[in-house]
């Protein structure tokens, strides 16, 4: 009788981190932006940079992203603002990555990264980022 191997425990946990991830950047500042999308590019994610929340608002389709990375200071739309609209249409998982401290309640199930971040510090925060089905 033929026995099918069972994967050991964690292993489709270990499999789905190991996914990449579509992640949508808003960065204003260029040089952050670049920077940004290529270190997840780098750590083998999807990524499209925009520099504002409007473009980011105008162009978002639903389903279309894992992950919304976005700075908080943005000009016109902050960030904030960007999450709490998207978020009226679709639960996303958001990652703040911003120079300004955290505030006492951030968004709930949302990531403050402050920056100036690392390629380590944004691992670490990707790990906690589970794929949606």
């Amino acid at each position: 009788m033929a026995t099918t191997a069972k994967p050991p425990s964690g292993a489709s946990d270990e499999h789905e981190a190991n996914q990449p991830l579509r992640i949508l950047v808003v960065e204003d500042d260029p040089a952050a932006l670049a920077a940004t999308v290529d270190m997840l590019e780098a750590l083998g994610h999807w990524t499209a940079g925009v520099k504002s929340a409007e473009v980011a608002r105008d162009r978002f389709i639903d389903g279309a992203f894992d992950v919304l990375m976005t700075d908080v200071g943005l000009p016109a739309l902050s960030g904030l603002d960007l999450v709490e609209i998207l978020q009226a249409d679709e639960k996303l998982q958001v990652i703040f990555a911003t120079g300004r401290p955290r505030p006492e309640s951030p968004p709930v199930g949302s990531v403050w990264l402050q920056k100036p971040f690392g390629v380590d510090e944004l691992m670490a925060v990707l790990r906690g980022i589970k794929r949606a089905s």
